[in-house]
């Protein structure tokens, strides 16, 4: 055999021997730990549903279907959760407390999934809300922290949850004041809110009362 056909011989057995399994050279196989959820994903969890026309056994088991806003990538997001009203509550005190219903479950800590997904919020719990004053607007909701001292995440979260809830006015808007007799002030929850919470306080203005 001639020496010039063997070099291509050679070239055509290493790659066969390569094929049987034969390992040439030693390669890093560690990529890291796979990734976690998606931020803000709650796709593969089974969320309780709000039906049109809500089921009366699952009202009396879990309580009214509501929704409160957390905050997750810096932003104000809808996740499905319950409060309790008693029957034949008149709409007044319903109003009230499904109110501190809404505030309970902003200050609860997030489920498990909540968490893996990165949900948080800043509503820190033991604050209580009640129904106006005797020289209050009948609309108007009074938190035991003025929402004047509270953070910004913290309003937004407020203000969105009750703006999209029993709590709200007629218009979606939402009149509150601190305890006593201090101001009062309507407000609303806007898209630039949801999507910039932080940055961006809820439009506000003055009410005659209190």
């Amino acid at each position: 055999m001639r020496r010039g056909s063997a070099v291509p011989l050679l070239g055509a057995l290493a790659l066969l021997l390569a094929g049987c399994g034969i390992r040439a050279t030693e390669v890093p196989t560690d990529f890291g730990p796979a990734p976690s959820r998606v931020p803000c994903s709650l796709s593969d969890v089974s969320a309780p549903s709000t039906p049109s026309t809500p089921d009366v056994a699952v009202e009396t088991s879990a309580g009214v279907p509501v929704q409160v806003f957390l905050l997750c990538s810096s932003q104000l997001v809808t996740v499905d959760r319950a409060v309790r009203v008693p029957d034949g509550t008149a709409e007044a005190e319903r109003r009230v407390l499904v109110a501190q219903g809404l505030l309970d479950e902003l200050a609860r800590t997030p489920t498990a999934s909540e968490t893996e997904a990165r949900y948080t919020t800043d509503v820190r719990g033991g604050m209580s809300v009640h129904g106006p004053g005797p020289k209050d607007p009948g609309d108007t909701l009074r938190l035991s922290t003025s929402p004047a001292n509270l953070a910004s995440y913290a309003l937004a979260q407020i203000v969105c949850t009750f703006s999209d809830s029993a709590a709200a006015g007629g218009d979606g808007s939402v009149v509150l004041g601190g305890p006593g007799t201090a101001p009062l002030r309507r407000y609303a929850c806007t898209p630039e809110v949801r999507s910039r919470p932080g940055a961006q306080v809820p439009p506000s203005s003055g009410v005659e009362g209190g």
